[in-house]
């Protein structure tokens, strides 16, 4: 890339793009095929909690896995798993002998590879990237899984699966196979460097889970990074779950008008993971988390006081900017101050904390619109924003994000090979 990169992160970041895009064409076909099948609420509702499911039992331990093993060759057994999988649900529907059961079965097992292997690429940016390049490194990586994810995989999936229900899956398949392809051209040896070679590494699973934890639990900044994402996550995907009913019963909206609320959403966050270096270099990377709780509140306000599709639209798109901003200084410090030997660990308890709360937030949407109205979800995301920004505010203070910028990392890992 132009971006002083290198290939190496070239290869890294197509591969994880194409993985998002693929990604994406199962989570919009998925529904609509069983939907296909069937019209029973339950069921249909199925196809998201089996994706769900994998985040929270496998994250901590597939964690472990990223930081025992070479992640680089983690990644591609991944992929070709997942390949041969969606190859196989593929065939059956496209035969006609593909039902429900097996689409939750090989969703059930894709997911679980995703947790891996973003986590292992998540590990891998801070050997393959300079230090002071991290904060661009991760723009593009959050740009290009937006772009393809949120925004090409909604239409494209559509579209794929219009023509015939199986294609998407043979579709994600194959960027699969080209992801694994493209991480396999990436030289160099990407295990986990163990540090003191005076300490015993521990051996056991849960024994490695616990001491992933106990270290992040240690650290003030990051452990309160990973409080914020489970509790803002609540707060959103309230919000979100019951989006569809507020667009049409307060903005008027259509299932046109609906989809393109979520396409303000998506272009913000693809400007802002683009921008997202510049930006926090002009502002600091304490003034970007301070303002990014802000904008949370704005958007919760926004949404629960607003008729306007104008102001409703213009809030999302500020948030989407604030997301990509927020996914490219969170990681960014987490990379910078986890020891190598714990990259992977740390990243999945950060995307186990952000899978509760997108569960649990699922559930408190629906039930808090049900009985104190539509709104109700958007008034609880203000109050838990503006209490979140009070509490955190003096945390993110310049002097401690300062020295996580300053501190070099613990351990130091092997050079990777173009």
């Amino acid at each position: 890339m132009g971006d002083g990169l290198g290939t190496v992160f070239a290869k890294l970041w197509a591969a994880s793009t194409l993985s998002a895009l693929g990604s994406g064409l199962a989570t919009v076909a998925a529904p609509l095929f069983v939907a296909s099948r069937t019209d029973d609420p339950l069921v249909v509702a199925g196809a998201s909690a089996v994706a769900w499911l994998p985040w929270l039992l496998f994250a901590l331990p597939g964690g472990v896995l990223v930081d025992r093993m070479d992640r680089r060759r983690l990644m591609i057994v991944i992929d070709l798993v997942r390949v041969v999988a969606l190859a196989v649900l593929a065939t059956a529907i496209l035969s006609g002998r593909g039902g429900v059961a097996l689409l939750f079965a090989v969703l059930f097992l894709v997911n679980t590879g995703e947790i891996v292997f973003r986590a292992a690429s998540q590990a891998m940016v801070p050997v393959v990237v300079p230090r002071h390049r991290l904060e661009r490194a991760n723009g593009w990586l959050s740009g290009g899984a937006t772009l393809m994810h949120s925004m090409l995989a909604g239409p494209l999936g559509g579209f794929l699966f219009a023509l015939s229900a199986g294609s998407p899956f043979l579709v994600n398949a194959v960027t699969y196979a080209l992801s694994a392809v493209l991480v396999a051209l990436i030289g160099g040896d990407f295990r986990a460097a163990v540090g003191d070679t005076h300490e015993p590494r521990t051996r056991s699973m849960g024994g490695e889970i616990v001491e992933g934890l106990r270290w992040l639990a240690n650290q003030r900044l990051l452990r309160t990074m990973a409080v914020l994402i489970g509790l803002l996550n609540v707060t959103l995907t309230a919000a979100l779950a019951v989006l569809v009913l507020l667009a049409g019963e307060r903005l008027g909206l259509g299932s046109v008008g609906y989809g393109l609320l979520f396409t303000c959403m998506a272009t913000g966050g693809v400007l802002g993971a683009l921008l997202g270096d510049r930006i926090i270099a002009w502002i600091s990377a304490t003034w970007t988390i301070r303002i990014g709780l802000l904008v949370e509140a704005g958007l919760h306000l926004a949404l629960a006081a607003s008729r306007s599709t104008i102001v409703v639209g213009f809030a999302l798109f500020a948030f989407g900017v604030h997301g990509g901003l927020w996914n490219i200084v969170s990681n960014s410090l987490r990379q910078r101050l986890t020891p190598p030997n714990l990259q992977g660990r740390v990243a999945s308890t950060n995307l186990f904390v952000a899978a509760g709360g997108n569960c649990v937030g699922a559930l408190l949407g629906g039930l808090l619109a049900a009985r104190f109205g539509i709104t109700a979800p958007y008034w609880v995301g203000l109050v838990v924003a503006i209490g979140v920004s009070a509490a955190t505010w003096r945390v993110f203070n310049r002097a401690a994000v300062a020295r996580a910028f300053a501190d070099p990392p613990p351990v130091e890992s092997p050079a990777p090979v173009a």
